[in-house]
């Protein structure tokens, strides 16, 4: 008995040796440790740099020729023709998930990254579904913004806080989109600048005094494509990057 007891002390207090040094017993440091969030998936690139492979227009099979490959940004060239035909959307479809991508925009442009786009024949266009992170010139856009309408905000729905950094008009910005089970962030240059979440009371009375509010699947669905906005401007993007959460 007194054998027994000193063997199990003595592996008691191995244990909480390894514990407080963060090791388990066979020696590996905690996953918690090395990987906040060991659930979240590998980094994929939606562009590689230097083609429009992965990328298709919504609801079209027709080739792709208002977006072009340019020093490694993919550009759209402003060449739309009706509203949201210029639009392209990857190929996959996303759930939940984290997506970082640079961009910059030439004086007066206008665009946005959708997220959650649903590609059926009974929708005529991207927005008909999917919420937006705004991207556009704050400053010399040629018709007056509203704050719904400025860089960063989820469009018509959420307002950019005040500690939004915008680099000016030709320069490259780097945005995040994070969704998780419908708690939504929007990021640019490194600062949090919107925080909400999807389908509560509150998100329901935003959207019925928006745009949207005759729009009844905007916004609903918690999977589908993501998109970057042709809205007759250039803008330019690179480093388009998501990982699944």
């Amino acid at each position: 008995m007194l054998t027994n007891f000193f063997l199990i002390s003595v592996f008691a207090s191995t244990l909480a040796t390894a514990n407080a040094m963060d090791i388990n017993p066979v020696g590996n440091r905690k996953n918690f440790k090395t990987n906040t969030n060991p659930f979240k998936g590998p980094w994929i690139k939606l562009f590689d740099g230097k083609s429009l492979n992965g990328w298709h227009h919504f609801n079209s099979k027709e080739p792709i020729v208002n977006w072009t490959v340019e020093n490694g940004a993919l550009v759209c060239l402003g060449a739309r023709a009706s509203s949201g035909s210029g639009d392209i959307i990857t190929n996959q479809v996303f759930r939940d998930f984290e997506l970082r991508w640079d961009w910059k925009v030439d004086t007066g442009s206008n665009s946005g990254v959708f997220y959650h786009i649903v590609e059926d024949t009974k929708y005529k266009r991207v927005i008909d579904t999917a919420p937006e992170y705004q991207i556009i010139d704050d400053v010399s856009y040629p018709a007056k913004l509203q704050p719904l309408q400025l860089s960063g905000a989820d469009y018509d729905m959420h307002l950019p806080s005040e500690n939004k950094v915008l680099m000016p008009v030709g320069e490259w910005n780097s945005s995040k989109i994070i969704f998780k089970k419908g708690k939504v962030e929007h990021w640019l240059n490194g600062k949090k600048i919107v925080k909400f979440k999807a389908w509560t009371d509150d998100w329901k009375q935003r959207k019925a005094s928006s745009k949207w509010k005759d729009v009844p699947d905007y916004g609903m669905s918690p999977v589908g494509n993501i998109g970057l906005q042709d809205h007759g401007n250039k803008a330019y993007f690179k480093n388009i990057e998501i990982r699944e959460l």
